[in-house]
């Protein structure tokens, strides 16, 4: 089975994902709705694509798959990245890929606020873009990467887990280090950095109170780190965070937080009326009243802030929806369905 062939259809349809499973048929993501790759196919063989997805990998790859049931790589076909997620499901293989665009968008392609593109030119601090798998949190970050890799001289070091985009030789120096091949760990690799002299940080993903506590400290030393949760709103990323420690060191990083954050951006992709999609973006400030809110663990009136905090370029998930539907890029039913969600997360805090 060429799998090859699956990765370059999904190219040409413009698709943003593609699903290989045992027992189903060929399928890819073309803005946000799943879509056969040829209805008349058969469901995939087992057999067959266990031995196509192996034909991808090296000897090492399919050992570690083997030993841990889970593996996530990069890929190229046709002068184009995929992130690649391997795994098991009722015995049997299956594959979910990610395609990477060629080029990392520009701000105005993703409709980048004038507050996050001011976030770039911050000499320290904490930044977390967050959201549900598969809302752009990647490019949001590499496009906020890139300008600084375009605007200023410095040395950008992220730890990826595959590596992603894949950043232009502009002004700065980028050092692109892949978890298990370039560091063995998040942790690890973000233990050393330090030593690298950097001025911009990027850690794919924090997934242990380990690299959280290193992220925090690295950004109040005088770096620029960013960073990814997968949380819905502010309030929810500085409760996760919080929640990751024991009750001991709760109160030490409540401070190191309230110091070290400059902003929270949650986002999620939202159907348009174009069959397109569009991102929508709640965005916290890091403001003396935030900061005070954190200090304290008065988490629950975050979102009372966010939404008075207009001035400050804060807004919340709600008002990015209405904005939307105000610009008649998304339908009524789209904006009252999302609204409705966003207001229930809210809730929570």
């Amino acid at each position: 089975m060429d799998i090859n062939q699956f990765f370059s259809t999904a190219i040409t349809k413009g698709a943003s994902d593609v699903h290989l499973v045992a027992g189903h048929k060929p399928t890819v993501r073309i803005f946000g709705k799943l879509q056969e790759i040829d209805a008349s196919a058969s469901a995939l063989d087992n057999a067959e694509l266990t031995k196509g997805i192996f034909g991808l990998l090296t000897k090492e790859q399919v050992g570690r798959f083997e030993r841990e049931w889970e593996l996530d790589f990069a890929y190229q076909v046709d002068h184009t990245r995929f992130r690649v997620n391997l795994h098991y499901q009722l015995e049997q293989i299956g594959l979910a890929a990610r395609l990477v665009p060629k080029d990392i968008p520009t701000p105005a392609e993703i409709n980048l606020e004038p507050v996050l593109y001011e976030l770039t030119h911050l000499n320290q601090g904490f930044i977390l873009v967050t959201g549900p798998t598969g809302s752009g949190k990647s490019t949001t970050i590499a496009s906020m990467l890139n300008i600084i890799n375009t605007e200023r001289r410095s040395h950008i070091i992220t730890l990826e887990d595959p590596i992603e985009f894949i950043y232009p030789k502009q002004q700065s120096i980028v050092e692109q280090r892949e978890v298990g091949r370039d560091t063995k760990t998040f942790h690890a690799g973000l233990k050393y950095v330090l030593r690298q002299d950097p001025n911009v940080i990027l850690i794919g993903e924090m997934r242990d109170p380990e690299t959280i506590a290193a992220a925090l400290t690295a950004a109040e030393t005088g770096h620029l780190v960013f960073s990814t949760l997968h949380t819905n709103s502010a309030a929810e990323t500085v409760e996760r965070i919080i929640d990751s420690f024991d009750s001991e060191r709760q109160r030490q990083i409540l401070i190191q937080l309230g110091s070290a954050l400059k902003a929270v951006v949650t986002q999620q992709l939202v159907p348009t009326v174009e069959d397109k999609v569009t991102v929508a973006r709640e965005i916290m400030i890091n403001t003396p009243a935030i900061a005070n809110l954190i200090r304290q663990n008065k988490i629950a009136q975050i979102p009372s802030v966010i939404q008075t905090g207009r001035n400050d370029g804060m807004m919340t998930m709600s008002a990015a929806l209405k904005n939307l539907y105000n610009n008649g890029l998304i339908s009524a039913d789209v904006y009252q369905h999302r609204l409705v969600s966003s207001e229930k997360v809210g809730s929570y805090f």
